[in-house]
């Protein structure tokens, strides 16, 4: 048997010695990879399971409607005069008279409530209230005295009445305070000058005062 050649020799020792070091190269990768561990990720943070609380509703506060349009009449509790309001739209006029003198319109503001407080220019005061809008209940201070009273609900021809006007030279403005009930209170002043008003007719307003026919109106504010 023929022995190879001294190259073919070499030749078989190159290609042992490519095998081998191909070997070693794949094992290292291998216990490198084997030696690689990745991180375990970090836990999350714990979720509540709580429910988030709703906002609470804020209450919008109720509102009291106005107080009613309507007249008014009556009496002072010692039944010394007599009071008439007429309100309107948030708004009041009223007289307080004795039918003899003594007399103030008053004005001002009806608050939702029914409450309210009229001033008078010669500083007489009415403190009211409405009641279930069917009478008020309240006092007149006027001269350091103060006067109860409780005027009802009115229907025409009751309530508040006026007349202005110039007769013989004088000026003229008178106030009647008409009851439920027919009865009259009123002052008619002849330049500043106050004194007992004739009565009128309810149903027209018609009154005549020095020989004059006038005609008295309703009034409100």
């Amino acid at each position: 048997m023929k022995r190879p050649g001294p190259l073919l020799t070499l030749l078989a020792g190159l290609v042992l010695a490519l095998f081998m070091l191909t070997l070693n190269v794949t094992s290292g990768t291998k216990t490198a990879s084997s030696s690689y561990r990745e991180k375990s990720p970090s836990p999350s943070a714990p979720q509540s399971s709580a429910p988030t609380p709703s906002p609470t509703p804020t209450k919008t506060p109720a509102t009291e409607p106005p107080a009613p349009n309507a007249d008014y009449a009556g009496r002072t509790d010692d039944d010394a005069a007599s009071v008439a309001v007429s309100v309107r739209n948030g708004k009041a006029v009223a007289y307080f008279c004795d039918g003899r003198y003594k007399e103030a319109w008053l004005r001002g503001r009806v608050n939702n409530n029914g409450s309210m407080k009229l001033t008078a220019p010669n500083g007489a005061v009415l403190d009211g209230t409405i009641g279930q809008g069917r009478k008020i209940r309240g006092t007149v201070r006027d001269e350091g005295r103060h006067y109860a009273f409780t005027a009802a609900k009115a229907v025409k021809p009751s309530g508040l009445w006026r007349a202005t006007a110039k007769v013989r030279g004088a000026k003229i403005d008178a106030g009647w305070v008409v009851l439920p009930n027919g009865r009259q209170t009123g002052i008619v002043t002849r330049d500043g000058k106050a004194a007992s008003a004739p009565r009128i007719d309810p149903e027209t307003g018609a009154v005549t005062v020095d020989g004059q026919q006038l005609t008295a109106r309703p009034v409100t504010p």
